[in-house]
């Protein structure tokens, strides 16, 4: 039974994996796919987070074996230009099988075969492009696509004006129901690398531990480090004598931003939508070998918006984290109004409205 009277149940492919900023948008559009009745399935590798987060949302995946193409080196590259033809032809037979009505895609190399595929099967595409700046794979397939819609308004020249829709990147609703946290005597900043963690931020973290000590700063930091670095920058974290924990992964990631008055993180695209749905202000320290610069691009437009402050990843250091955590700090009404401007860039029916143009597109081909 649909949950919405005179939607028809469809099924749709959603393409999107690796790394968080591409599942946890592509989940977002899931559940809402699901609200309405219809029957999403997911294409992923399994060594991305896709293997985690998807089975434990109880949607359906098929499984490929792809890589990236940039930045990897010539043996990772011939071994992908390899994988390439297979996994397309593995999906063409798989698309003959299931039916998908329409294709949603994140993006990234799990995605581009899927979209080869379905553009052969001419099933329509509907691309979401979170970055600034936009990836290869969507930049080519942006040509073709039925539809494309952008997380940033700079991003919109890059496909064709006729067929792009700046609808906002796809989050979860909790982060939308934050309200502004009160300042209370004891300041709290959460540092986060993603689900991977960050080695500069880890570092930084930990090069900062005995300065806010000294200054007697009423700290309390929160440190997802990734599963790699846990144990050995748990040990530490004790004997430096300030409050907070030192974690792995943080599973429910709105409840710590909503403890926390300063996010300190990448940018990478659903970063600076959490931030932006939540209303934190930010430190943003892009990852220096992001594809095309696109973290940088992502956190110069949140700087250009008043919403962060932004910090290379090479300039990144113990000190340089300490001096600019306790300068915001101080500063009278200067988070609170990063806090608002970074509230004003969120767009909250971006899921929503992703879910009606996969619907409008499924609509149009069925007419044909």
């Amino acid at each position: 039974m649909t949950a919405f009277p005179g939607v028809l149940p469809m099924r749709f492919l959603v393409a999107g994996g690796g790394t968080g900023g591409h599942v946890i948008p592509a989940l977002a559009v899931a559940r809402e796919l699901r609200r309405r009745g219809h029957q999403p399935f997911f294409i992923g590798t399994p060594g991305g987070l896709e293997a985690r987060l998807v089975p434990a949302s109880g949607f359906p995946i098929d499984w490929i074996e792809i890589g990236g193409l940039k930045r990897v080196g010539l043996a990772r590259t011939l071994r992908t230009l390899w994988q390439l033809p297979v996994s397309t032809l593995r999906l063409w037979r798989l698309l003959d099988v299931r039916r998908p009505v329409a294709v949603f895609s994140l993006g990234g190399y799990v995605a581009g075969p899927a979209m080869l595929a379905a553009w052969l099967r001419r099933i329509p595409i509907v691309i979401m492009e979170p970055n600034a700046l936009p990836g290869m794979t969507n930049r080519w397939m942006g040509r073709v696509a039925a539809r494309a819609l952008t997380n940033f308004e700079e991003s919109a020249r890059y496909f064709p004006p006729s067929r792009t829709e700046c609808t906002g990147m796809p989050v979860r609703a909790e982060f939308f129901a934050l309200r502004q946290k009160p300042r209370t005597a004891t300041f709290n900043v959460l540092i986060t690398g993603g689900s991977q963690g960050s080695r500069t931020l880890n570092r930084a973290a930990r090069e900062s531990w005995p300065l806010f000590r000294q200054a007697a700063f009423p700290l309390r930091m929160v440190l997802q480090t990734g599963p790699a670095a846990h144990e050995e920058f748990h040990r530490h974290f004790a004997p430096a004598g300030l409050e907070g924990e030192v974690v792995p992964f943080i599973e429910d990631m709105p409840a710590a931003f909503a403890a926390a008055d300063l996010v300190v993180c990448r940018s990478g695209a659903g970063a600076v939508a959490e931030l932006a749905a939540s209303g934190k202000p930010s430190i943003l320290v892009p990852f220096p070998f992001a594809a095309d610069q696109h973290q940088l691009r992502n956190a110069e437009a949140l700087v250009r918006a008043g919403a962060a402050r932004l910090v290379p990843d090479r300039e990144m250091t113990g000190r340089r984290l300490f001096e600019e955590v306790t300068t915001l700090a101080s500063a009278d009404g200067l988070l609170e109004r990063m806090g608002e401007a970074a509230r004003r860039l969120a767009r909250s029916r971006a899921a929503e409205r992703a879910v009606e143009v996969l619907e409008e597109i499924a609509k149009q081909r069925d007419f044909r």
